[in-house]
This record gives structure tokens, C-alpha cells and sequence, in this order.
């Protein structure tokens, strides 16, 4: 650890020999993956369009859905694919969702037991304009789960509840082991990359979580133009609110829309920065380029 922080600041892909024709960074070679393929990958994504579902694998364009699809293990996103929200990273499309599908649960529940996965990840966009949050469709779901895959351990990806801490008790009420919430990035770059989102409100949403008895988990973006100080002190606050889990992983731009990378972390900052998040106290830290929040996310239910 002595010899990663003695090193002069990393900053890969930053020389003009590395730059693309249009003078914009150059995405590393550690960053490539391969297409997704083989029997598992197309059985569930035959079973997703079977049941009609919506999985963040495909609306937020992840890199690892083929790694995780080809293990036969999917996050499921539930309340639509139309987020209320309109993050400058965020590929999920924004705009006023449609009422949300009370049978959504049901569909869930079947196609998670049809997989046969050991542990299920859920997720949703945020519904802002329902009064619960759609915490009573996200109950339901766990719930009906849990009842026909009672050995299926889950992790459910929140949103942010907007202070609505009713709804929140009853989102994380339904037997999940695991409970997320994403602070997505550093504090000083929330106007720019979170605007509808606070800082201090998410962390206030952990610190809850964990008080009613869950296991707490969050997730951040590098390469917005967070410095390492930033970092450090974005994990002392987890630290402080109670947070178990934290990943962190390279932001990769979805779209020309959505703010562009500052810069490719390299994978020896990465490997510095999970060595510093364990010593500030965060109980397990998955750090590393092509992380995401629900990558190995098996693994963290018991940390």
C-alpha cells in the first residue's frame, strides 16, 4: 500500500499519443469484454422476453451482462424502464413512466424460480410522481420471491426514497438480505452528475437501513473528475453511516447525451483504492474497472 501512494499520480490515456481521431480519450484496452454468448446467456435472455421484464443489464447498458447472463443470474428492474429521474450518466430512459403493473411481482418471482438462481438481484428506476415511491410493488415482490424460491437469498438496488422514510421501511421489510443504495459519486460532483439527488439525504438512507438490521451496500462511479481526496472522504462518511459493502467501478459513457469520461482509472489506483476503503472501515470493498454494483453480488450476502 506504501509503494501504490509513493507513486506519481496515475493518469492513463491522457497523452496525445492515446487520444482518438476526434481528440477525445481513448478507452484502455482493460476495458474491452467480450459479446455475450453461449446456451445460458440466450436461455435467460429468452425467459426475460418470455415474461415481458425489464433488466438494468440491458437499459443501463452494463458491460458484464455477458459474463453474468452466460452464469445464468440477471438484475431485474422493476416499475417500467421510464425513470422520473434524469441523471447525466444514467442510460435508463427519463420521462412520466406509465402506471406501474401490479402482476410485475408474479412475473418476477416465476422467472427467477424457472432460472433457478441462487441469489436474485432487483433493482427499479425511481417513480418520484407515486406517493409510495412503488415501495408497495417492491414488498410484493420480494415477498412473492422469497415464497417461491425460499433458498434464493436477494439483494434489492433502492432508489432514493426523497426522505419518504415510510417507504423505505416497507422496501426493505420483505426478507432481502442484502439492501443497496447507490451514492454513484463523490459529494462535490452531485449537482453535475446526481441534480435531483443530495449527498447527505442517500447517506441518511443508508445510516436508516442499516439501524432497522439490513445489510447495507452502495456503489461509485470513477473517472468523473473525482480527486483521491474526494474519494477518501466519501468512504469515511460510508464508513460512518453504517455502510457494509461498497464496489467501485470506471464510468463508461452511454451515450454522446451523457457526460463524458475524465479520465480511465487504472487498475492499480483501483487496487489502491479497495486497500484504502478496508482500512476506513468499510467491511468488503469490490473494486476494480469493469465493476458494477450488482457484479458478484452472490458474494456479499455474507460479509
Amino acid at each position: 500500500m506504501d509503494e501504490l501512494i509513493s507513486l506519481p499520480v496515475i493518469q492513463p490515456n491522457t497523452t496525445p499519443a492515446e487520444l482518438s481521431e476526434n481528440g477525445k480519450i481513448r478507452k484502455p484496452n482493460w476495458l474491452r469484454v467480450k459479446l455475450p454468448v453461449g446456451q445460458e446467456y440466450t436461455k435467460v435472455r429468452n425467459i426475460v422476453s418470455e415474461y415481458k421484464l425489464h433488466t438494468i443489464c440491458e437499459s443501463g447498458n452494463c458491460p458484464n451482462m455477458g459474463e453474468c447472463w452466460g452464469a445464468g443470474t440477471a438484475t431485474f428492474m422493476i416499475l417500467g424502464n421510464v425513470c422520473t429521474r434524469s441523471c447525466s450518466f444514467c442510460a435508463v430512459a427519463t420521462g412520466r413512466p406509465n402506471e406501474y403493473d401490479e402482476d410485475e411481482p408474479r412475473r418476477v418471482a416465476e422467472a427467477i424460480q424457472l432460472m433457478g438462481v441462487k441469489h436474485a438481484v432487483i433493482t427499479s428506476v425511481n417513480r418520484d410522481e407515486l406517493k409510495d415511491r412503488g415501495a408497495a410493488i417492491w414488498h410484493e415482490t420480494v415477498r412473492l420471491v422469497k415464497e417461491l424460491s425460499p433458498a434464493t437469498t436477494i439483494e434489492t438496488l433502492i432508489p432514493d426514497v426523497k426522505g419518504t422514510w415510510d417507504a423505505l421501511i416497507t422496501m426493505i421489510s420483505a426478507g432481502q438480505e442484502v439492501v443497496s443504495h447507490n451514492m454513484e459519486t463523490v459529494k462535490e460532483l452531485y449537482r453535475q452528475v446526481r441534480p435531483q439527488a443530495k449527498y447527505e439525504r442517500s447517506l441518511e438512507q443508508i445510516k436508516r437501513t442499516k439501524e432497522y438490521g439490513k445489510r447495507t451496500k452502495t456503489g461509485i462511479m470513477l473517472g468523473l473528475g473525482e480527486t483521491r481526496e474526494q474519494v477518501y472522504q466519501a468512504m469515511d462518511d460510508l464508513a460512518a453511516n453504517g455502510c457494509d459493502i461498497l464496489t467501485l467501478g470506471q464510468y463508461l459513457q452511454p451515450t454522446k447525451l451523457h457526460i463524458e469520461v475524465a479520465e480511465f482509472i487504472h487498475p492499480d489506483l483501483f487496487a489502491h483504492y479497495r486497500e484504502e476503503g478496508l482500512s476506513r472501515g468499510i467491511k468488503y470493498v469490490e473494486s476494480g474497472p469493469l465493476v458494477r454494483s450488482s457484479y458478484h453480488a452472490e458474494r456479499h450476502v455474507h460479509v
